[in-house]
Protein backbone atom coordinates (compact mmCIF):
# COMPACT_ATOMS: atom_id res chain seq x y z
CA UNK A 1 0.00 0.00 0.00
CA UNK A 2 2.55 1.98 1.06
CA UNK A 3 4.55 1.38 -2.35
CA UNK A 4 1.30 2.21 -4.24
CA UNK A 5 1.13 5.80 -2.67
CA UNK A 6 4.75 6.69 -3.23
CA UNK A 7 4.15 5.38 -7.22
CA UNK A 8 0.55 7.91 -7.46
CA UNK A 9 2.82 10.97 -6.03
CA UNK A 10 5.43 10.46 -8.08
CA UNK A 11 2.89 10.69 -10.99
CA UNK A 12 0.93 13.67 -10.31
CA UNK A 13 4.79 15.54 -9.10
CA UNK A 14 6.44 14.95 -12.70
CA UNK A 15 3.66 14.49 -15.08
CA UNK A 16 0.49 16.75 -13.39
CA UNK A 17 0.16 19.64 -15.35
CA UNK A 18 -2.15 22.81 -14.36
CA UNK A 19 -4.79 23.90 -16.72
CA UNK A 20 -4.24 26.75 -18.34
CA UNK A 21 -5.84 30.36 -17.71
CA UNK A 22 -7.77 31.61 -20.46
CA UNK A 23 -7.20 35.16 -19.53
CA UNK A 24 -4.08 35.52 -20.76
CA UNK A 25 -3.76 37.67 -22.98
CA UNK A 26 -2.10 36.97 -26.52
CA UNK A 27 0.98 38.94 -27.90
CA UNK A 28 0.74 40.43 -31.79
CA UNK A 29 3.49 39.49 -34.15
CA UNK A 30 4.11 42.89 -35.25
CA UNK A 31 2.72 45.70 -33.22
CA UNK A 32 -0.97 46.62 -31.34
CA UNK A 33 -3.55 48.09 -33.64
CA UNK A 34 -2.64 51.23 -31.91
CA UNK A 35 0.73 51.79 -33.25
CA UNK A 36 -0.13 50.32 -36.45
CA UNK A 37 0.08 52.83 -39.80
CA UNK A 38 -3.08 53.27 -42.28
CA UNK A 39 -1.70 50.50 -44.52
CA UNK A 40 -0.41 47.69 -42.42
CA UNK A 41 -3.72 45.36 -42.66
CA UNK A 42 -3.48 45.64 -46.40
CA UNK A 43 0.21 45.37 -46.36
CA UNK A 44 -0.45 41.80 -45.00
CA UNK A 45 -3.18 40.93 -47.32
CA UNK A 46 -1.75 38.47 -49.77
CA UNK A 47 -4.04 39.58 -52.69
CA UNK A 48 -2.61 43.46 -51.71
CA UNK A 49 1.31 41.69 -51.92
CA UNK A 50 0.06 40.08 -55.18
CA UNK A 51 -0.82 43.72 -56.60
CA UNK A 52 3.07 45.22 -56.48
CA UNK A 53 5.14 43.49 -59.39
CA UNK A 54 8.81 42.60 -58.47
CA UNK A 55 11.45 45.84 -58.92
CA UNK A 56 13.15 44.92 -62.25
CA UNK A 57 17.22 44.96 -60.79
CA UNK A 58 18.53 49.07 -60.89
CA UNK A 59 21.73 50.16 -59.89
CA UNK A 60 21.52 54.44 -59.56
CA UNK A 61 24.70 56.15 -60.74
CA UNK A 62 24.49 59.89 -60.46
CA UNK A 63 24.74 63.00 -58.41
CA UNK A 64 23.11 62.98 -54.48
CA UNK A 65 24.34 61.73 -50.79
CA UNK A 66 23.04 60.14 -47.62
CA UNK A 67 22.13 62.87 -44.66
CA UNK A 68 21.49 61.86 -41.19
CA UNK A 69 19.19 64.05 -38.83
CA UNK A 70 17.79 63.54 -35.19
CA UNK A 71 14.16 62.75 -34.85
CA UNK A 72 11.89 64.00 -31.83
CA UNK A 73 12.04 60.31 -30.79
CA UNK A 74 15.76 60.83 -29.57
CA UNK A 75 17.02 58.35 -32.30
CA UNK A 76 18.09 59.40 -35.94
CA UNK A 77 16.92 58.90 -39.28
CA UNK A 78 18.55 59.24 -42.92
CA UNK A 79 17.70 60.48 -46.39
CA UNK A 80 18.87 60.92 -49.96
CA UNK A 81 19.85 64.45 -50.76
CA UNK A 82 20.32 66.38 -53.79
CA UNK A 83 20.87 70.03 -52.56
CA UNK A 84 19.70 73.54 -54.65
CA UNK A 85 22.19 74.31 -57.22
CA UNK A 86 21.72 78.12 -55.68
CA UNK A 87 20.70 78.71 -52.04
CA UNK A 88 16.99 78.21 -51.95
CA UNK A 89 14.36 77.55 -48.93
CA UNK A 90 12.46 75.37 -51.47
CA UNK A 91 12.43 71.59 -50.44
CA UNK A 92 10.71 68.35 -52.08
CA UNK A 93 10.02 65.49 -49.66
CA UNK A 94 10.28 62.63 -51.64
CA UNK A 95 8.38 59.44 -50.17
CA UNK A 96 9.38 55.51 -51.12
CA UNK A 97 7.08 52.89 -52.04
CA UNK A 98 6.64 50.01 -49.80
CA UNK A 99 9.91 48.25 -50.74
CA UNK A 100 11.84 51.30 -48.89
CA UNK A 101 14.52 54.06 -50.51
CA UNK A 102 15.85 51.81 -52.99
CA UNK A 103 17.80 52.85 -56.51
CA UNK A 104 14.63 53.65 -58.51
CA UNK A 105 13.48 56.27 -56.01
CA UNK A 106 17.11 57.96 -55.59
CA UNK A 107 16.79 58.00 -59.54
CA UNK A 108 13.04 59.66 -59.48
CA UNK A 109 14.45 62.34 -56.83
CA UNK A 110 17.34 62.85 -59.43
CA UNK A 111 14.77 63.09 -62.00
CA UNK A 112 12.96 66.05 -60.07
CA UNK A 113 15.63 67.90 -58.83
CA UNK A 114 16.86 68.08 -62.15
CA UNK A 115 13.26 69.34 -63.57
CA UNK A 116 12.52 71.53 -60.31
CA UNK A 117 15.62 74.00 -60.80
CA UNK A 118 16.03 75.99 -57.28
CA UNK A 119 14.87 73.00 -55.30
CA UNK A 120 16.72 70.87 -52.55
CA UNK A 121 15.30 67.11 -52.63
CA UNK A 122 15.32 65.12 -50.06
CA UNK A 123 13.93 61.23 -50.02
CA UNK A 124 13.41 60.46 -46.66
CA UNK A 125 14.39 56.62 -45.48
CA UNK A 126 11.14 55.49 -43.83
CA UNK A 127 12.37 51.84 -43.24
CA UNK A 128 15.86 53.37 -41.10
CA UNK A 129 17.75 51.52 -43.95
CA UNK A 130 15.63 48.37 -44.96
CA UNK A 131 14.95 47.45 -48.58
CA UNK A 132 12.28 45.03 -49.67
CA UNK A 133 13.11 43.02 -52.76
CA UNK A 134 10.41 40.95 -52.91
CA UNK A 135 6.71 40.99 -51.87
CA UNK A 136 6.89 39.22 -48.40
CA UNK A 137 9.53 41.05 -47.40
CA UNK A 138 7.79 44.55 -48.40
CA UNK A 139 4.69 43.21 -47.12
CA UNK A 140 6.86 43.15 -43.35
CA UNK A 141 8.66 46.23 -43.72
CA UNK A 142 5.31 48.19 -43.97
CA UNK A 143 3.93 46.35 -40.60
CA UNK A 144 6.64 46.41 -38.77
CA UNK A 145 6.86 50.44 -39.49
CA UNK A 146 4.97 51.62 -36.57
CA UNK A 147 3.36 55.12 -37.30
CA UNK A 148 4.88 57.01 -34.13
CA UNK A 149 8.28 55.89 -35.67
CA UNK A 150 6.97 57.14 -39.21
CA UNK A 151 5.98 60.33 -37.75
CA UNK A 152 9.09 61.16 -35.85
CA UNK A 153 11.02 60.24 -39.08
CA UNK A 154 9.20 62.94 -41.32
CA UNK A 155 9.20 65.23 -38.40
CA UNK A 156 12.53 65.25 -38.48
CA UNK A 157 12.71 65.50 -42.00
CA UNK A 158 10.74 68.23 -41.75
CA UNK A 159 13.13 69.98 -39.15
CA UNK A 160 15.60 69.57 -41.08
CA UNK A 161 14.74 71.46 -43.91
CA UNK A 162 14.49 74.08 -41.52
CA UNK A 163 12.05 76.88 -39.77
CA UNK A 164 12.14 79.01 -42.75
CA UNK A 165 11.48 76.32 -45.47
CA UNK A 166 8.45 75.71 -48.15
CA UNK A 167 8.06 71.86 -48.51
CA UNK A 168 5.97 70.11 -50.62
CA UNK A 169 5.96 66.56 -50.54
CA UNK A 170 5.53 63.56 -53.23
CA UNK A 171 5.25 59.57 -52.92
CA UNK A 172 4.03 56.67 -54.40
CA UNK A 173 2.06 53.98 -52.93
CA UNK A 174 3.12 53.44 -48.82
CA UNK A 175 4.62 57.19 -50.00
CA UNK A 176 1.19 58.37 -51.04
CA UNK A 177 0.22 58.03 -47.69
CA UNK A 178 3.10 59.32 -46.54
CA UNK A 179 3.24 62.51 -47.95
CA UNK A 180 -0.38 63.53 -47.18
CA UNK A 181 0.74 62.76 -44.12
CA UNK A 182 3.79 64.71 -43.93
CA UNK A 183 1.44 67.92 -45.44
CA UNK A 184 -0.49 67.33 -42.13
CA UNK A 185 2.79 67.36 -40.06
CA UNK A 186 4.30 70.38 -42.21
CA UNK A 187 1.82 73.03 -40.93
CA UNK A 188 2.42 76.19 -42.09
CA UNK A 189 5.31 75.18 -43.85
CA UNK A 190 3.59 73.23 -46.77
CA UNK A 191 2.94 74.25 -50.25
CA UNK A 192 1.84 71.59 -51.49
CA UNK A 193 1.54 67.76 -51.67
CA UNK A 194 1.29 64.94 -54.39
CA UNK A 195 -0.07 61.37 -53.49
CA UNK A 196 0.42 58.46 -55.97
CA UNK A 197 -2.20 55.24 -55.25
CA UNK A 198 -1.65 55.62 -51.43
CA UNK A 199 -4.23 55.25 -48.87
CA UNK A 200 -5.91 58.40 -48.07
CA UNK A 201 -6.30 59.89 -44.39
CA UNK A 202 -9.52 58.83 -42.90
CA UNK A 203 -9.91 61.42 -39.95
CA UNK A 204 -11.93 64.35 -41.35
CA UNK A 205 -10.61 66.23 -38.08
CA UNK A 206 -6.96 65.57 -39.48
CA UNK A 207 -8.10 66.49 -42.99
CA UNK A 208 -8.87 70.26 -41.52
CA UNK A 209 -5.41 70.80 -40.73
CA UNK A 210 -4.09 70.80 -43.68
CA UNK A 211 -2.81 74.13 -44.83
CA UNK A 212 -2.50 72.92 -48.69
CA UNK A 213 -4.20 71.82 -51.40
CA UNK A 214 -3.70 67.97 -52.65
CA UNK A 215 -2.94 66.84 -56.37
CA UNK A 216 -4.59 62.63 -56.08
CA UNK A 217 -3.21 60.27 -58.57
CA UNK A 218 -4.95 57.14 -58.86
CA UNK A 219 -5.71 54.11 -61.03
CA UNK A 220 -8.91 52.81 -61.67
CA UNK A 221 -7.74 49.01 -62.17
CA UNK A 222 -6.16 49.25 -58.79
CA UNK A 223 -7.45 46.48 -56.40
CA UNK A 224 -6.21 48.38 -53.25
CA UNK A 225 -6.82 51.93 -53.01
CA UNK A 226 -10.13 51.56 -55.44
CA UNK A 227 -12.08 54.27 -56.88
CA UNK A 228 -14.54 53.56 -53.95
CA UNK A 229 -11.61 54.53 -51.75
CA UNK A 230 -10.83 57.42 -53.51
CA UNK A 231 -14.78 58.66 -53.73
CA UNK A 232 -14.65 58.52 -49.91
CA UNK A 233 -11.40 60.29 -49.95
CA UNK A 234 -12.74 63.36 -52.00
CA UNK A 235 -15.67 63.81 -49.93
CA UNK A 236 -13.82 63.76 -46.66
CA UNK A 237 -11.73 66.61 -48.11
CA UNK A 238 -14.84 68.18 -49.17
CA UNK A 239 -16.77 67.79 -45.51
CA UNK A 240 -12.96 68.98 -44.44
CA UNK A 241 -13.16 71.97 -46.17
CA UNK A 242 -9.78 71.19 -47.85
CA UNK A 243 -9.63 71.18 -51.79
CA UNK A 244 -7.94 67.99 -54.14
CA UNK A 245 -8.00 67.18 -57.66
CA UNK A 246 -8.19 63.83 -58.37
CA UNK A 247 -6.52 62.18 -61.61
CA UNK A 248 -7.87 59.06 -62.46
CA UNK A 249 -6.09 57.20 -64.82
CA UNK A 250 -7.12 53.60 -66.42
CA UNK A 251 -4.02 51.26 -64.98
CA UNK A 252 -3.06 49.83 -62.37
CA UNK A 253 -1.47 49.79 -59.05
CA UNK A 254 2.02 51.09 -59.19
CA UNK A 255 1.51 51.71 -62.87
CA UNK A 256 3.87 54.94 -62.82
CA UNK A 257 6.49 52.84 -61.67
CA UNK A 258 9.24 52.21 -64.35
CA UNK A 259 10.72 48.66 -62.31
CA UNK A 260 6.94 47.37 -62.94
CA UNK A 261 6.23 44.83 -65.33
CA UNK A 262 2.85 46.51 -65.57
CA UNK A 263 4.43 50.14 -65.93
CA UNK A 264 2.05 52.49 -68.18
CA UNK A 265 4.87 54.61 -69.44
CA UNK A 266 2.00 57.09 -71.49
CA UNK A 267 -0.07 57.29 -68.16
CA UNK A 268 3.27 57.90 -66.29
CA UNK A 269 4.27 60.46 -68.74
CA UNK A 270 1.06 62.40 -68.26
CA UNK A 271 0.86 62.04 -64.10
CA UNK A 272 4.77 63.12 -64.37
CA UNK A 273 3.57 66.31 -66.38
CA UNK A 274 1.23 66.92 -64.18
CA UNK A 275 2.91 66.56 -60.67
CA UNK A 276 5.59 68.60 -62.42
CA UNK A 277 3.44 71.79 -63.33
CA UNK A 278 1.93 71.11 -59.87
CA UNK A 279 5.12 71.55 -58.06
CA UNK A 280 6.03 74.52 -59.96
CA UNK A 281 3.18 76.26 -59.59
CA UNK A 282 3.81 76.02 -55.54
CA UNK A 283 7.20 76.96 -55.12
CA UNK A 284 7.10 80.17 -57.48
Amino acid sequence: MKSMFMLVTFFLLNFYVPEKNDNTTSIPICHTPVTANAMSALAGDPAFQMLHEVPLPFHYQGEGETVSFETPDGQKASGFFLKSPKKSNKWLLVYQEWWGLNDHIKQESAKLHKDLGDVNVLAVDMYDGKVGTTREEAGKLVQSASKERLAAIQKGAIGYAGKDAKIASIGWCFGGMLSLQSAILEQDKSVGCVMYYGSPEKDVEKLKTLKTDVLGIFGSQDQGISPEVVAQFEKDMKTAGKSVTIKMYDAVHGFANPSNPKHDPVATADAYKLSLDYLKKKFN
